[in-house]
């Protein structure tokens, strides 16, 4: 079987598409674990808020 003239170019694109993003990916990661490293994450608010909602649905203090 012979290959199509728009094969290739379309194999390209999908690399091309796939590359970026994967490296959108590694750098949303590497900023989550800046984030993550300086503390400054907001995980505290998010961790009160998650234990004040299971507080109300199960009437148990979750601290």
């Amino acid at each position: 079987m012979s290959k199509r003239s728009g094969t290739g170019t379309q194999a390209n694109s999908r690399d091309e598409r796939l590359r970026e993003a994967l490296r959108a990916n590694l750098q949303r990661r590497k900023a989550q674990a800046r984030a993550r490293a300086g503390g400054d994450d907001g995980s505290d608010i998010t961790d009160k808020a998650a234990a004040q909602a299971a507080e109300t649905e199960t009437g148990r203090d979750e601290s």
